[in-house]
């Protein structure tokens, strides 16, 4: 963890933080580097906290000119924003191509107020450096 320390400390690794009364309850973090975004790890000890993370990780990517996340695996939740598996011949030159865009996410800690999901008890879901 302290290698994610000194990359947090140079702007490129992150965490998406899903809170529910100030206690975090699930989120995700990775690295960001040029128009890539590597997803490393999510956990949860909530229900749909962790995914509730990535809903907004997304819409930041996107919003942001992000063009690939590598979650390293396929799920239907990922499915469901339109992720697909990429043949290894064609990813492999993908983070080199992309380490010179310069998208524009912002991972400024922001509250995103009493978001609710049908369902689900979670309440705030901050993205966190």
């Amino acid at each position: 963890m302290a290698v994610y320390g000194e990359l947090h400390a140079l702007g490129y690794a992150h965490s998406v933080e899903t809170w529910q009364a100030r206690a975090r309850v699930g989120g995700l973090y990775g690295v960001a580097l040029g128009g890539l975004f590597a997803g490393e790890s999510m956990f949860s000890s909530a229900p749909d906290a962790s995914k509730v993370a990535l809903v907004h990780l997304v819409e930041r990517l996107r919003a942001g000119g992000f063009t690939l996340l590598d979650a390293q695996f396929m799920t239907p939740h990922l499915q469901r924003f339109g992720a697909y598996l990429l043949p290894r011949p064609e990813y492999l030159p993908t983070p080199r191509r992309l380490r010179w865009n310069s998208p524009r996410a912002s991972f400024r800690p922001v509250l995103r107020g009493q978001n609710r999901r049908p369902g689900g008890d979670w309440r705030a879901t901050r993205l966190c450096c």
